[in-house]
């Protein structure tokens, strides 16, 4: 099995060393990676400015490629440029820190695994509730691995993606897997305003408390009752209630009807 290993942390993070040492025995994994962290990016790509692959060694050992981009551009590079024929599957991670809620649509994390569904490739976004009371990406890396290992002997279809989040404990307090639906409502973030040296302003993100938050049946609860979270994603962002909705509504003439009634 050929594997793209892919990340928005950047290609020297823990997650994805970690996590590649966990999946090497389930196939050939091939790593392509952004040079720094792009936590946050989203599904953004590079079109302004040219994008360049090198190969990255760390202690005198190739690791994998670094590309001077988002997550989804290296998802297509690699699947373009690097891994001529493509992977069997493409995954995303580790990631430190849970990509759960509204949070998916800014994690890079997620957007690398939704560029791969696009392009008709299985994918799946793996992230760790990492936090002060537990830490240890090398144990949630082998959490993850056998929870890959799972979905691979499933056989997802084309196009598919899972997304999935390990709670932030031991594997051995760990309580299972849960199959959940995107909890969907606002994390309440705030910004702190502060002065920097001269005397102005500047803000700065505040972060949620996501403990706070319980949906049964959300990928949120899960996490936080400590579950390994799996939610299958979509990239259709369509809302099919609300298209059934506006398909009655009197939308009136068009310039073009308007114009050939007059004539």
């Amino acid at each position: 099995m050929k594997i793209l290993l892919t990340n928005d942390d950047g290609i020297y993070a823990p997650g994805i060393a970690a996590l590649k040492r966990s999946i090497q025995d389930l196939g050939q994994v091939t790593v392509v990676a952004p040079d720094i962290e792009q936590s946050g990016v989203g599904h953004s790509i590079t079109f302004g400015h040219p994008l360049r692959i090198r190969e990255v060694h760390l202690n005198n050992e190739f690791i994998g490629y670094g590309v001077n981009g988002s997550p989804a551009d290296c998802v297509k590079l690699a699947i373009f440029e690097i891994m001529r024929g493509g992977p069997d599957i493409v995954i995303s991670g580790l990631n430190m820190g849970a990509n759960v809620g509204i949070h998916i649509l800014y994690s890079g994390t997620v957007a690398a695994a939704v560029e791969a569904a696009i392009m008709g490739f299985p994918s799946i976004a793996v992230s760790f509730d990492i936090s002060e009371r537990y830490d240890d990406v090398n144990d949630a890396s082998k959490v993850a691995r056998n929870v890959i290992e799972s979905i691979t002997r499933h056989k997802l279809q084309k196009g598919s993606l899972l997304n999935v989040n390990i709670p932030s404990c031991p594997s051995s307090q760990m309580k299972g897997v849960k199959i959940t639906r995107q909890f969907a409502h606002d994390f309440r973030e705030t910004f702190e305003k502060r002065k920097d040296p001269n005397g102005k302003d500047y803000y700065w993100l505040i972060g949620t408390n996501k403990s706070i938050h319980h949906e049964e049946g959300t990928d949120i609860s899960a996490v936080n009752e400590g579950y390994i979270s799996v939610t299958p994603l979509r990239y259709d962002l369509t809302d099919q209630y609300l298209y059934k909705k506006i398909e009655d509504w009197d939308w009136g003439s068009t310039p073009y009807e308007r114009d050939n009634k007059k004539s």
